[in-house]
């Protein structure tokens, strides 16, 4: 809906008058007996008087509010024959204008354009310049609806020319206004912004706070916004400066709105400023403009307005995939339009919901919703057909009286025609006689004579100026000829300028990608670089390891040697000694079968081999031989893997993976603790979790291991039960699980502890 449509009289009451008159005459309160009343006050006046002439016009009038056509025909031409006869022109005018818009609001825009039309004719004849201006207003919203701008832009003219003499500037003002909307449905901005600033001269007059002004700001901040880029070059306007220009005009709009409290405009300013904030991507901007709109408009009169708005914001929310807020309203935007018959909101409801239920994929509902948008889009598109066949038909009726028209007037002048050649015929046959047929006949022969030697005169002039314009031509011809050189050299200039320009982009292309690819270079040397320093620092951790932590069990070893050689040495005592070398030679054997599994990887000397691997069988393997460890400190450990769950895997890599990470959870879980193995099915992979409810990890330790680049640093640290660790078993898992094409990560357990999740491949 355009803002004119919202906020002006179109003229003096007659054009809101045209759409009160026909919502008036759907209301039938206390029709018959009122009806009743005036047909027997007609009865008993037998009278042909004025009186006689105001009983039939309250007549008709009450048979157009009870929409009874047939009978309101009958009154008008009783009403519009007396008031001719008795020369009472001021009644019959107001029957046709009535008469009109009975027709314009039942559509029927012929009959409407002819009693416009006798209106127009009889109130000129009576000089009620007023309403000959008013009836105007209305033919130009008759021709618009068609519609026929130009026929539109026309009555608009006459309109102004009207209130121009009449002095009335404000009703001049919002001819104005209404024609610059039909230029802007013609496609010409820059015309219609022409009448913008006219009408913005007349309403600045009233004082910058006024309803006028607040209308023309928001007219022009359309203007900006919907305007293409050649629009915008015709009004002398920057494509860039667009947006710039139709948000200071919406702002101007809103300032004079709100300065005069006239909700209406500012619920309008609202929801413009909420299109421009959304096209420019400002969506917390936009969305509160929207919903300020909607408050304001919902308690008003304007409908339409507020469904169109309760339909913008929808669509708002439907764009950003907010589909609970879409659906309700655009829901209730398609209640209003189906209550009131707003049939373009209908249509574009209808097809957002469908949309929304679509990408929530309930097909049924979008179905359900496109069909209706159909239905509504073709009833749409017939009421456009009609439209369209009667202006046609308008048209060729005027075609017709122009054609009978023509030919009367040629018929007209064919007699004249033939009546003067009689005459002349006439008047040679009474003047010529003998004699002055000899005289005509010597001035003939003269005249003939004269003639001869203009004819030569002329000949040599002919000949001379044909000289002087061959010569001409070939001046022209050599000045053409240096021109076409002249092109063909600036041609060259050209060419060659565009192949250089060509090839200086071509270099700067070829500079741009050699330093990205040299960027690009750095940072993967940088990184390697980073890389290398913590494998630097892992090396000399693993040595410092290896000679600290293999010197203990090999003096271990050697002691206990030279204990059994002396022989003197207790049974009980023997027993402990073996008791601790063969824990310490555990704790060896474990280090140095993950220092050389994680030096193999690293020298590329695994390559993984993956196959289909039950997980129930595998983990209940690691589970078997890590059972003793578990039972020591009487920790239970819970195999939920289900029967038959596969994923591709090397299955060695993946039993010291988990071997390592059980291992871990039974060295950090105190006696009495728990340790559960499950799986979780994610369609193309299968998750996975081994979760303890030990001491757990800090929040740096967490961070440090979930980091993308992690590799370690061999830091051990004791167990619960002050067991001693490699400090390589969640490098290695980290380094296999990366091998085998996975993923590992670890969080904490809510119920206390450690949970690492392995997400691998089926």
């Amino acid at each position: 809906m355009n803002a004119c449509a919202l906020f002006f009289k179109m003229s003096a009451t007659f054009l809101l008058l045209l759409f009160f008159s026909i919502t008036v005459s759907a209301q039938t309160s206390a029709p018959q007996k009122k009806l009743d009343s005036l047909l027997a006050v007609n009865q008993k006046n037998q009278k042909t008087d004025s009186t006689k002439i105001k009983v039939l016009t309250e007549v008709y009038r009450q048979y157009m509010r009870m929409r009874n056509v047939e009978k309101a025909e009958e009154y008008l031409d009783k009403t519009i024959q007396l008031s001719h006869e008795k020369k009472l022109k001021k009644f019959s005018a107001m029957a046709y204008y009535r008469r009109a818009l009975m027709y314009h609001g039942r559509s029927n825009y012929q009959k409407a354009e002819e009693n416009y039309l006798n209106a127009v004719s009889e109130f000129s004849s009576i000089g009620n310049l007023d309403m000959v201006a008013g009836t105007y207003l209305n033919l130009g919203a008759l021709y618009s609806t068609i519609p026929d701008y130009v026929k539109s832009l026309e009555v608009n003219q006459k309109a102004i020319t009207i209130y121009e003499k009449m002095g009335n500037e404000v009703d001049m003002a919002s001819c104005y206004t209404n024609i610059s909307t039909i230029y802007q449905r013609l496609g010409d901005q820059s015309q219609a912004l022409v009448y913008m600033k006219m009408a913005l001269k007349v309403f600045s007059k009233e004082g910058e706070n006024s309803r006028g002004v607040a209308v023309v700001y928001g007219l022009m901040g359309n203007n900006y916004f919907e305007a293409s880029s050649h629009e915008l070059m015709q009004m002398n306007v920057l494509p860039g400066q667009k947006i710039k220009l139709a948000l200071e005009y919406y702002n101007k709009s809103l300032k004079v709105a709100e300065a005069i409290n006239d909700v209406g405009i500012i619920a309008t300013a609202k929801r413009d400023l909420a299109e421009l904030y959304s096209s420019i991507g400002q969506k917390d901007a936009a969305l509160k403009s929207y919903q300020k709109s909607i408050e304001l408009s919902k308690n008003g009169d304007d409908k339409e307005a507020y469904a169109s708005t309760l339909y913008a914001l929808g669509n708002f929310y439907q764009r950003e995939n907010d589909f609970e807020n879409a659906i309700s309203l655009l829901g209730s935007s398609l209640k209003i339009a189906e209550e009131n018959k707003f049939l373009e909101i209908e249509k574009d409801a209808s097809l957002g919901l469908s949309t929304v239920y679509e990408k929530q994929k309930d097909y049924n509902k979008s179905l359900a919703y496109y069909r209706q948008y159909i239905k509504v889009r073709d009833q749409i598109f017939n009421e456009d057909k009609e439209k369209e066949i009667t202006r046609r038909k308008m048209q060729l009726d005027f075609n017709v009286k122009e054609r009978d028209y023509l030919l009367k007037q040629k018929l007209t002048e064919a007699e004249l025609k033939r009546q003067q050649q009689e005459l002349i015929l006439k008047r040679q046959q009474l003047a010529l006689s003998d004699k002055e047929k000899a005289l005509d006949l010597l001035t003939f022969q003269k005249a003939k004579a004269d003639l001869d030697i203009q004819r030569l005169a002329q000949k040599g002039k002919f000949a001379k100026a044909k000289y002087q314009a061959q010569l001409t031509a070939s001046v022209k011809d050599k000045q053409i000829s240096k021109q076409n050189q002249q092109i063909k050299f600036d041609e060259r200039i050209k060419i060659f300028l565009s192949i250089a320009t060509f090839l200086i982009l071509i270099i700067a292309v070829v500079i741009f990608l050699n330093q990205r690819k040299t960027t690009r270079l750095n940072k993967i040397i940088s990184n390697q670089k980073k890389e290398l320093e913590q494998l630097s620092k892992v090396k000399d951790r693993i040595f410092s390891v290896v000679s600290h932590d293999m010197r203990t069990p090999v003096n271990s070893l050697i002691s206990f040697m030279q204990l059994l050689e002396g022989g003197n040495i207790e049974q009980e005592k023997l027993n402990r000694y073996a008791s601790s070398l063969k824990n310490n030679l555990t704790y060896t054997s474990t280090m140095m079968e993950n220092l050389l599994n994680w030096a193999a990887s690293q020298m590329q000397g695994f390559n993984p081999y993956l196959e289909s691997l039950d997980m129930e069988y595998l983990t209940g393997e690691v589970i078997h031989s890590l059972q003793d460890s578990a039972d020591r400190k009487e920790i239970s450990i819970k195999n939920l893997i289900a029967f038959q769950t596969y994923c591709k895997a090397d299955e060695n890599m993946l039993s010291l993976v988990i071997r390592n990470l059980v291992s871990n959870a039974i060295k950090f879980t105190p006696g009495g603790g728990s340790i559960e193995i499950s799986s979780v099915d994610l369609g193309n992979q299968q998750e996975i979790k081994i979760s303890d409810t030990g001491v757990g990890l800090n929040p740096v330790q967490l961070s440090h291991f979930n980091k993308a680049g992690y590799l370690g640093a061999g830091v051990s640290t004791l167990g619960t039960n002050k067991e001693k660790g490699t400090g390589l078993g969640l490098l290695l898992c980290r380094t296999f699980v990366g091998l085998m094409d996975g993923n590992i990560n670890v969080s904490n357990n809510p119920a206390g502890g450690s949970c690492f999740t392995i997400t691998l491949k089926k």
